[in-house]
């Protein structure tokens, strides 16, 4: 039993260093879907109202996320990929109604993504495998927090939902909102986004028609997520215009 235990915080750490190539996964798996489905039997209006959805739970996500991050202080909530860093145990906006609030974003903004296939068994496979990926990530980081917060970290999780939200217990963040914080920190999140949907547009225009396609539309949005990461990676690399104090 125990062995069982180790052996999943083992593949829980493990995937934590590189959950950031979750999205290859996301992009190698929607290509068999989006070849497999008749997209001719499926009305232009449907298809639209269908984008608009899996845009909007996309934007859900990032707006979860931002939240989060925006009003979290430094020790939390970090792009930290090596190990498990938490230097104080935030109980206040988002962590006051669910204990992982930046998976549930990541959720919905990969599940947004997938529903743009218009396929219901891909956002069905990418749900499990999500699950599956995080189940893990969520236990090694959650053994890790008891281990350093000892009863304070039991008291709080015991309360808490792990992934959906009780929003009946919200209590206001102490840390202020930043933009600087989200600018700084989720430009990268943001591009992945951006290309994800683009990704799925070429594949399906390609699975539909034969060829390859990238509305004008996206394209534009493409070009300007590109220069956005540019001119911020270039503020945080050069200039202390993104930095703040006691922020992640």
């Amino acid at each position: 039993f125990m062995s069982l235990l180790q052996s999943m915080e083992r593949q829980g750490s493990f995937l934590f260093k590189y959950r950031g190539q979750f999205p290859i996964i996301l992009f190698a798996l929607a290509i068999p879907f989006l070849y497999s489905t008749d997209y001719s039997k499926i009305a232009d209006v449907t298809q639209d109202c269908l984008l608009l959805t899996a845009i909007t739970i996309s934007i859900a996500g990032f707006l979860i996320r931002f939240y989060t991050i925006g009003t979290t202080p430094r020790g939390t909530s970090g792009r930290n990929t090596k190990e498990q860093i938490a230097d104080v145990l935030n109980s206040t906006g988002m962590y006051s109604i669910v204990r992982h609030p930046l998976y549930l974003g990541n959720y919905l903004i990969w599940v947004g993504i997938a529903g743009a296939s218009f396929n219901v068994y891909f956002i069905v496979i990418l749900s499990l495998i999500f699950w599956v990926y995080y189940e893990r990530i969520i236990f090694a980081e959650e053994q890790f927090l008891e281990s350093k917060f000892g009863n304070d970290y039991v008291n709080w999780s015991s309360r808490l939902p792990a992934f959906f939200p009780s929003i009946r217990d919200f209590k206001k963040s102490k840390t202020s909102f930043s933009i600087l914080t989200i600018l700084r920190r989720e430009y990268a999140s943001v591009l992945a986004a951006v290309i994800g949907f683009t990704f799925i547009e070429l594949i399906k225009h390609h699975a539909e028609n034969n060829n390859w396609y990238i509305s004008t539309l996206n394209l534009r949005i493409l070009i300007a997520a590109l220069m956005l990461v540019l001119i911020l990676k270039s503020l945080r690399k050069f200039t202390t215009f993104l930095s703040e104090k006691d922020r992640s």
